[in-house]
């Protein structure tokens, strides 16, 4: 088996080279390249190992024919063309965690260094002068923490303030009440947070719905006196609404260490008063340059041997432990969606994916992602787990899941529904000996078949004699039949025929079998 080949792009601890050559994979590192000279270079990788220098862009993808994974060894990914490189079938990681408590300290430094007025002090004393009497500051102590964004980074803020002695309050959708307790903060929405804070600390990514959060009219309307913290993604805040607000002292300080535009060679904050920049130094210590890089190193290269799918952008997590487990689970469901895709007519609307017994004990995800990835090659021959929901959110295919607790005739079973314009559709099959996927249902007739390879499915009168005339028919062709799967509704109703053939069968054999007596329909198949 060929090795995965993995470029490191951008300079990073050079440990990282050691795990992915320990892990199985060949790795080159060739930093500090042109957009061409990474364009011509490209091809010849399955994944690309980047920090914030090398940019990914629809031509680099366009270019790269064999890659698979990018892993980024940082939060930030707005260097690469996540949509683009979705709809090219390429997986896009990050690492949220390895600069996590790095970037959490930064924020507290800052909230100190707004307190006291650092910087400043430090300017004017080293420039001579002993202005003692100019820098009253603030107790951290006692006053309330605003927290916009609870994730993990704002969850270490938290606990490193309540050590403080600070109150802390959240304003984060996805922060449950349990959660807040656990950490010891307060919910609360963001006008009230912006009315109570001392000071403020953002902790969310960059998002149309965050995008400018800190808006003109939310600084304005906020608690008088405020003190701003951005340590997490530029953008998050209005930043000529800003420097308003801190030339009037609405807002009594602010600290930035990331901007709208970056680098921040030349901008509209720059010596406003009370203001405190870095250029963006929150991932910037020895130990989280050292954490992302080796886990990016340990996720791309558990993607690229065994499977696993960790902190990924654009697909379902699926752990190195898990990959095992669901792979015949996944190789079921994408056979399943492939059969439907071949089998239904018209224009589809919905899909659903249904799981019972052991596999609705799995994470569904996976599952979920396959059996698109089967289904949607009815529109594209490149379709894989991570392009298959983009294709069908793009068709407007609504998709769904429902898990069912109950047991069923089979210890496990997965189903396909999709909506038609004769109805709904459903497909279901199982696994047998706990690794061989099996189809056991199709269109409501039961029928136990194999899914590989060439075949023939075909819909007929159950009367006698069919089945030698259309095993002549193929004879006639020179098609050898591997094996018969029959179902039938009723005795001498309608019944189904899946058979499995040495060759691909063409147009014609197809349309002389349809001449066949007592065929209602005919299909061929690749699996």
């Amino acid at each position: 088996m060929t090795k995965p080949k993995v470029l490191i792009s951008d300079k990073m601890d050079p440990n990282a080279a050691r795990i992915f050559e320990e892990r199985g994979c060949d790795v080159d590192v060739i930093t500090g390249e042109t957009p061409e000279e990474l364009i011509a270079r490209i091809g010849d990788y399955h994944g690309l190992a980047i920090r914030s220098s090398t940019t990914v862009t629809p031509a680099v993808l366009e270019a790269a024919t064999n890659l698979k994974v990018i892993g980024r060894a940082g939060i930030g990914v707005d260097n690469v063309d996540i949509p683009f490189a979705s709809g090219k079938g390429v997986v896009v990681m990050n690492t949220p965690f390895g600069n996590s408590i790095t970037t959490a300290e930064h924020a507290i430094a800052m909230i100190m260094a707004l307190a006291r007025q650092i910087p400043a002090a430090n300017t004017r004393t080293q420039a001579g002068e002993w202005p003692k009497k100019d820098f009253m500051g603030v107790e951290v102590t006692g006053k309330t923490l605003g927290l916009v964004g609870a994730g993990n980074i704002g969850g270490i803020v938290a606990s490193r303030a309540l050590g403080l002695k600070m109150k802390v309050i959240a304003y984060d959708p996805f922060l449950t009440e349990e959660r807040a307790i656990e950490l010891g903060i307060e919910k609360v929405d963001l006008d009230t947070l912006l009315s109570r804070a001392d000071f403020v600390s953002l902790h969310t990514p960059l998002t149309d719905q965050t995008r400018n959060i800190l808006s003109r009219e939310r600084l304005e309307n906020a608690k008088p006196g405020i003190r701003i913290v951005n340590c997490a993604r530029g953008g998050l805040i209005d930043e000529a609404a800003l420097k308003d607000c801190l030339e009037s002292g609405q807002v009594a300080g602010a600290a930035l260490d990331v901007f709208a535009e970056e680098p921040a060679k030349d901008n509209a904050l720059f010596g406003a008063p009370n203001f405190i920049c870095t250029p963006h130094l929150g991932a910037s210590t020895t130990e989280a340059q050292v954490n992302v890089a080796l886990q990016v190193a340990e996720q791309m290269a558990d993607f690229l041997v065994n499977g696993g799918v960790t902190n990924a952008l654009n697909m379902p997590s699926l752990s190195a432990e898990e990959a095992p487990k669901l792979k015949p689970y996944m190789a079921l469901a994408e056979k399943i969606g492939s059969l439907v895709g071949q089998l239904a007519h018209g224009n589809l609307t919905e899909i659903s994916i249904e799981r019972e017994g052991a596999a609705a004990q799995l994470n569904g995800k996976p599952i979920t992602g396959a059996v698109l990835a089967g289904f949607m090659r009815r529109y594209s021959d490149t379709v894989n787990m991570v392009n298959a929901p983009y294709l069908a959110k793009e068709r407007g295919l609504k998709v769904s899941e429902v898990r069912h607790d109950h047991d069923g005739a089979y210890n496990t079973l997965i189903r396909v529904n999709v909506a038609t314009s004769q109805g709904t559709r459903s497909v279901a099959g199982t696994l047998f000996g706990s690794n061989a996927p099996r189809l056991v249902e199709i269109f409501g007739i039961g029928i136990e078949a194999d899914l590989s390879g060439h075949m023939l499915y075909i819909v007929n009168d159950d009367k006698p004699g069919f089945i030698g005339r259309i095993g002549t028919m193929l004879g006639d062709h020179g098609i050898n039949i591997g094996t018969f799967n029959l179902g039938r509704r009723d005795a001498g109703g309608e019944a189904v025929l899946l058979l499995s053939v040495d060759q691909s069968i063409s147009a014609e054999v197809v349309a002389e079998a349809e001449k066949v007596e007592g065929v209602k329909m005919v299909k061929a198949l690749e699996f």
